[in-house]
């Protein structure tokens, strides 16, 4: 095994706005709080210290105690919890959706990312303690993005229909899939161990937020990872509150559209707000909350209530308000002792557009932490790269650039049509020299004639590219085929494949490879050669 590390910014696959967040760049600093370093870490700790109240920890030990009754906790998870109560314990959080068998790679690597980093703390500050955190995201309705997942090329596809809260789902229905899934794996053992944790977590348990428990639970329990599901009635009375001001205030929508006009000067934004950022959640819908008319209607269904009422229904039915993709990291940092938020760049992204309405509701903002990405790279795969001297920052290339490059490189005409293109430029700086001490229509002509004249020497070099990729046909074959293979669609690997895929293959040594290489905190690309 070989672990190495590159720049994010050398993959191709990240934001502009990711880039100027890992270089500390001028212009997104006002829309961060505590950079993620141990400087960041020693100042987050206090903010929060300050702020979170015992009886908070209270109720969240208590909420998860309930949650974990039908599970087999491990001693590392029944301590954690329990520490929570502590003044001196802090929560690393990261969040997923309850994707089909936890459906992209990234799912192991948020996870590993977190409890690594808690593990890296607990070393740098002694005095405190530091609990890794699974949020469920069991409140979403997006059915479509989590029904499935890929297996060797193929999706593997749950099909029912969709509605209200994916957490509450029941799993129904997942037998055909796992009939259809199971027939791919095989018999060996670390098939049986796939087969078995697919078939507990979803042919024993009645919904997908208790099926995606037992997987993480099963995945990670030795680690002391806790999962908590948001969709809690004890939870929410914490957060009713915020729910009462943003029905009556719309602050969310106001400091996050003024965060907007600032943000996008140099930025894609991600999410724009809606006037009041809340769901009503029944047993089958999730529908937005609206303010019309002086009253509060719930959209496509006949639920309208006065103000009056909706704020003794947040009392009376605090289940029910559901927080949207603006108001969810809220809820968060509300309920937890929460000092980092682990996610990918487009988790980032819209959590950029969020400090000022925490500041404007006195909830410390955390540290930003972008999530470890990596590149599986077999030894096979790995020697194939070195025969076809591509390196692994190369690998990432646009397949065409990539091609372009190795088919220049491997050439027996060594031509170089930027020189030839630069002299013919210097050529004509002399000829313009001349053209100023005429008229305009020579100066016109002039530079006329030099666009034309660049224009063919760039079209002869395309057409002696498209020719040697013809004559090294065998090269452009191996190149696409073996870059095919590690970045399927073009894309990361870990956006497309399942851990299935290696775990049958390498079983636990995959994930224990996983936690012994990811470095939270180095801020790099992983890849591993296996």
């Amino acid at each position: 095994m070989k672990v190495t590390q590159i720049p994010f910014q050398k993959t191709g696959f990240f934001s502009k706005t990711m880039h100027d967040y890992l270089e500390k760049n001028e212009n997104i600093k006002p829309f961060y709080n505590n950079f993620p370093d141990i400087s960041g870490f020693h100042n987050q700790i206090e903010e929060k210290q300050k702020s979170y109240r015992l009886q908070s920890r209270l109720t969240l030990v208590n909420a998860l105690k309930t949650q974990y009754k039908s599970f087999v906790t491990s001693e590392k998870t029944s301590e954690n919890i329990e520490l929570l109560k502590q003044q001196n314990t802090f929560t690393i959080t990261t969040g997923h959706q309850l994707n089909l068998f936890t459906g992209p790679l990234y799912f192991l690597y948020k996870i590993i990312s977190t409890i690594n980093l808690s593990e890296e703390l607990s070393e740098k500050f002694p005095e405190q303690n530091f609990i890794p955190i699974y949020w469920m995201a069991t409140e979403d309705h997006d059915f479509d993005e989590i029904n499935y997942f890929n297996f060797n090329g193929k999706k593997v596809q749950w099909n029912r229909e969709d509605g209200g809260a994916v957490g509450r789902f029941s799993t129904e229905g997942l037998q055909d899939v796992f009939d259809v899934f199971s027939n791919h794996l095989g018999n060996s053992k670390n098939a049986q161990f796939l087969k078995d944790l697919f078939s507990e977590a979803y042919l024993k348990h009645t919904n997908l937020a208790d099926a995606t428990r037992f997987i993480a639970n099963e995945l990670f329990k030795e680690h002391g990872l806790v999962i908590i599901d948001g969709d809690d009635a004890g939870l929410k009375q914490l957060f009713n509150p915020y729910i009462k001001e943003e029905l009556e205030k719309q602050i969310s929508f106001l400091e996050v559209s003024k965060t907007i006009v600032e943000l996008e000067k140099n930025y894609k934004i991600q999410v724009n707000p809606r006037e009041i950022n809340l769901f009503y959640l029944g047993n089958d819908f999730r529908e937005r909350i609206i303010f019309e008319d002086n009253i509060y209607k719930v959209n496509n269904t006949s639920i309208t209530f006065t103000k009056a009422e909706i704020l003794e229904e947040v009392d009376k039915n605090p289940k029910a308000f559901s927080p949207n993709v603006i108001m969810r990291p809220l809820y968060q940092e509300v309920i937890l002792p929460n000092l980092c938020y682990i996610g990918g760049g487009g988790e980032m992204a819209y959590w950029f557009e969020l400090k000022a309405y925490f500041e404007k509701v006195n909830i410390p903002f955390p540290v930003l932490l972008l999530r470890n990405s990596v590149q599986i790279v077999s030894e096979k795969q790995a020697t194939k790269l070195e025969k076809l001297n591509i390196s692994f920052e190369e690998l990432f290339l646009n397949q065409n650039e990539l091609l372009s490059k190795k088919v220049i490189e491997n050439s027996e005409i060594k031509t170089d049509f930027k020189e030839k293109i630069q002299f013919l430029q210097n050529q004509f700086s002399d000829l313009k020299e001349v053209a100023k001490k005429t008229d305009v229509s020579f100066i016109n002509a002039v530079n006329a004639q030099e666009r034309k004249q660049i224009k063919g020497l760039e079209n002869l070099e395309k057409r002696l590219l498209i020719a040697e990729k013809r004559r090294q046909k065998d090269l452009v074959t191996r190149i696409t085929i073996l870059q095919n293979e590690l970045l399927p669609n073009q894309s990361l690997e870990e956006r497309q494949r399942n851990f299935s895929e290696y775990y049958l293959e390498y079983g636990t040594f995959f994930t224990s490879v996983l936690k012994s290489s990811l470095k939270p905190l180095l801020l790099d690309f992983t890849i591993i050669t296996l």
